[in-house]
């Protein structure tokens, strides 16, 4: 092991040292941001090869993600406007997002895909649902799969959930005005049930959610990273629990 790699491993072990394990963050939100930059930084003229090494880092994350604790990580590898990009770069993207997901119930993660699955070509949606009840009784950290996602769609499928739900009951229009709030729409959302983003990082240096759980960010601390999402390293995951916990929550106050 050379200096620099020693000095490395030194300062790692520092930061997390300093983690109190009353500050580490129930649910962390993850951007993974800058496949396609990091291919072309690397002078991989075929973007995929980023894709690949963004959909290897998801495994080194999620080890890093329960060994300090951390219970839902959520995951956004496709959005609903990804879904346009030409066939030729989308098509490969879609193979490496059902591998990744049929590996991650081979490592007996406990996977919930969430996104517009209607949208999906039909062998990807089928390999997230075959995932979600091959995993359903799985213990451990919770994996939302983000495909085919985007956060405005997301609340019209709650809204139009909720409607279609007290239709079933007779409700009318009128007499689900007087009683709908927050909450109503929340038990509709994607991640209904759990815990809503204490943390959300975002690699490749954008700050921007870009639509990333617009519903349920409302209160949570972002983290923004300039490591494209191949190249995220331990050391920059610890820093994203070290800013996190020396925040003061306010909670919208």
């Amino acid at each position: 092991m050379g200096v620099r790699d020693l000095v490395y491993r030194l300062y790692e072990h520092r930061l997390e040292a300093s983690l109190s394990p009353r500050a580490i963050p129930r649910h962390v939100g993850v951007m993974c941001d800058g496949n396609r930059r990091w291919a072309r930084s690397a002078g991989l003229a075929d973007v995929s090869s980023g894709h690949q090494a963004g959909a290897d880092k998801i495994f080194e994350v999620l080890q890093w993600c329960r060994q300090t604790g951390v219970e839902v990580v959520t995951l956004w590898l496709l959005s609903t406007d990804n879904l346009a990009r030409p066939a030729a770069e989308l098509e490969p993207l879609l193979r490496i997002i059902e591998d990744t997901v049929r590996e991650l119930v081979a490592q007996n993660w406990h996977v919930n895909p969430m996104g517009a699955l209607d949208l999906l070509p039909a062998d990807t949606a089928r390999v997230l649902k075959d995932a979600a009840e091959a995993t359903a009784n799985q213990a451990g950290l919770l994996v939302n799969v983000a495909v085919g996602y985007g956060g405005r769609r997301e609340i019209a499928d709650a809204v139009r959930s909720l409607l279609q739900d007290h239709a079933t009951r007779g409700t009318t229009i009128e007499e689900l005005a007087e009683v709908l709030d927050v909450e109503h729409i929340a038990e509709h959302l994607y991640t209904a049930g759990q815990p809503d983003p204490d943390l959300v990082i975002r690699t490749s240096g954008e700050q921007r959610l870009g639509g990333f759980l617009l519903w349920q960010s409302a209160h949570s601390e972002f983290y923004f990273c300039d490591a494209y999402w191949p190249a995220f390293r331990r050391v920059d995951f610890l820093r994203a629990l070290r800013s996190y916990a020396a925040r003061q929550r306010r909670f919208g106050t």
